[in-house]
């Protein structure tokens, strides 16, 4: 059952990080366009916050029934295990917070400006934590 679970988070990833660059390349484009915040941005933004929720879900599987556990903790000076017990999920979780945070912060706004720029702002830095804590190792 891990594997197959595991092979789901490493597939679902690819999605997620998709919709989550193209929120965060919408954003961007809105803000420096000066453009009208519509229900398509709207979407784009809800689409990457819900498929980044489901990786989160899928994380929490694959990291409580893995056959490691919790075991890895005592062995913090290996990096590879470090990486993917430790670092991977608190900095993902840290992301995660921050684009949700976003997703909050936009819908009291009222501005196109400021709702393009809460989102390139929070889903950009979830973004940069999330790419920086992938064990790309794994992924090729």
């Amino acid at each position: 059952m891990y594997e197959i679970v595991q092979k789901l988070h490493s597939g679902w990833a690819y999605l997620a990080l998709l919709l989550l660059v193209v929120a965060v390349i919408n954003s961007i484009i809105g803000l420096s366009s000066k453009k009208e915040f519509t229900e398509k941005d709207r979407k784009i933004a809800l689409f990457a916050l819900a498929a980044i929720h489901t990786q989160l879900l899928i994380g929490f599987i694959v990291y409580f029934v893995s056959p490691l556990g919790f075991s890895a903790f005592g062995q913090m000076k290996d990096a590879a295990l470090r990486l993917t017990s430790l670092e991977h999920p608190l900095i993902n979780i840290i992301g995660i917070v921050l684009i949700t945070i976003g997703w909050s912060k936009h819908k009291k706004l009222t501005s196109s400006e400021s709702k393009f720029k809460t989102f390139s702002i929070f889903y950009g830095l979830g973004l940069v934590l999330i790419l920086s804590r992938i064990p790309w190792n794994l992924w090729f």
